[in-house]
């Protein structure tokens, strides 16, 4: 499936250790031969460093330890990582994060593991040549014997940066000057480790945490500090999706989805959505209501256009302004009547890039509205040949349909109208959605 292999990818697959015997036996002994419990990140674990590989699996170091994934098992550090253990002797990590530098590919998504004042440079969970090195050796007027590091795009500090934490106070290293600027943020509480992750930068500090701007530290939005356990591992009786399950792929059923102008691509299902763009960041569930707080019983149908996403629930439609965060538009929601010009149950709906009509899916029929026009009325119908339809979505290489667990995909929104026989469905898989084979 052209359209959506190339944009979405699987995260949510977390890659579990192998489990054999002999690891546990090993990791279990402990140092001196004594036995000793495993570490359980469920218990409200303080992490010494959380970072992702180059593949957006999230690692968390705690000692000797490390998991591998939001859901999977602990396992020693030098397992993966076995030259921290061969070179330096493993106590902890005191830091690390995922190198980004697009300028330069050859140090662009590295793995940077940070220990007393030593650089551990990894890619592909191999250590790179030439490392370790001294760390004024690679982020000159950088202290050693760090607390957390987070890398910070250009696209939010001006300069790809990373931001070193040492106490109450930040380093700031600008990768392009190579230069350092120290700032005091007293008002963020000293943080153990630092994460990049779907594109906001997160502060944690014993098992809670804390979303922050990282220009001004300030703590960004409202309910901070909050449990890690809710949002970045899998334990019982925690968790943000309100106990959404990954489902089978034959088992997968939506309920809408689509792509804004921004390359943002959100999959509805019940009460939750997915952002299914942020492969590097892994796939996670949410309440609709986090995001669009006033859709409070799941969605019908959703469509992008302009700076505006539609969600389209019932007889309803709701239009938010999207700026950072999605606001509702004042005077919103109106009925499909009054906005789109339609009645009755809408199933699927979609509009094409650089086109200025939705393609509105009901039963059998699909309903062309012009949304330059006022008011909004439909100019076309079309018979279709396929029906009962949960989602479309359309993008530069044509239109997946969504029917159950299994896709249909069309040239353009022609071709689905004029065809009269439907081409042959295609199972939805877990590299698309992040379901489970």
């Amino acid at each position: 499936m052209k359209l959506l292999t190339k944009t979405l990818f699987l995260c949510l697959a977390i890659c579990l250790t192998n489990g054999a015997p002999t690891h546990h036996e090993h990791a279990a002994e402990g140092h001196g031969g004594h036995h000793a419990a495993l570490p359980d990140r469920c218990s409200g674990l303080e992490f010494d460093a959380i970072v992702p590989d180059e593949t957006g699996k999230m690692f968390f170091f705690k000692g000797d330890y490390v998991w591998g994934g939001f859901g999977g098992e602990v396992h020693l550090a030098n397992e993966t990582f076995k030259e921290l253990d061969d070179i330096h002797g493993l106590g902890h990590i005191d830091a690390a994060f995922r190198m980004h530098n697009t300028e330069n590919p050859d140090e662009h998504d590295r793995m940077i593991l940070l220990l007393d004042d030593k650089v551990f440079s990894y890619y592909n969970h191999t250590l790179e040549d030439g490392y370790p090195k001294e760390i004024q050796e690679v982020f000159a007027g950088v202290p050693t014997h760090l607390d957390a590091a987070v890398e910070c795009p250009k696209e939010q500090c001006k300069s790809d940066s990373v931001l070193f934490f040492k106490g109450h106070d930040v380093h700031v290293y600008d990768i392009t000057t190579k230069t350092v600027k120290t700032k005091t943020w007293s008002h963020l509480p000293v943080c153990t480790s630092a994460i990049h992750w779907l594109m906001q930068h997160y502060c944690f500090h014993g098992h809670n945490f804390t979303r922050f701007n990282p220009v001004t530290g300030e703590v960004a939005g409202d309910g901070y500090p909050k449990d890690a356990r809710n949002y970045f591992m899998t334990c019982q009786s925690f968790g943000h999706g309100g106990g959404y399950k990954i489902p089978k792929c034959s088992e997968t059923k939506i309920d809408a989805i689509t792509a804004d102008d921004t390359g943002k691509t959100y999959l509805f299902a019940g009460p939750i959505y997915m952002r299914l763009d942020t492969k590097r960041d892994g796939l996670h569930a949410f309440h609709i209501t986090r995001a669009w707080k006033e859709v409070t019983h799941g969605v019908d149908a959703v469509f992008s256009y302009t700076d505006k996403i539609y969600l389209i629930k019932d007889d309803k439609v709701y239009i938010y302004k999207g700026d950072g965060q999605y606001t509702l538009i004042e005077g919103y929601p109106k009925t499909l009547k009054e906005e789109l010009g339609i009645e009755g149950h809408v199933d699927a709906a979609f509009v094409c890039p650089s086109e200025h009509t939705v393609h509105i899916i009901q039963g059998h029929t699909m309903h062309d509205v012009d949304l330059t026009a006022t008011p909004r009325v439909v100019t076309e119908d079309h018979a279709l040949a396929l029906h009962d339809i949960d989602a479309g979505l359309c993008g530069p290489e044509g239109i997946d349909v969504f029917k159950g667990s299994e896709y249909y995909h069309y040239e353009n929104a022609k071709a689905l109208a004029d065809t009269t026989v439907s081409p042959l469905s295609k199972p939805i898989t877990s590299a698309m959605m992040g379901c489970r084979d």
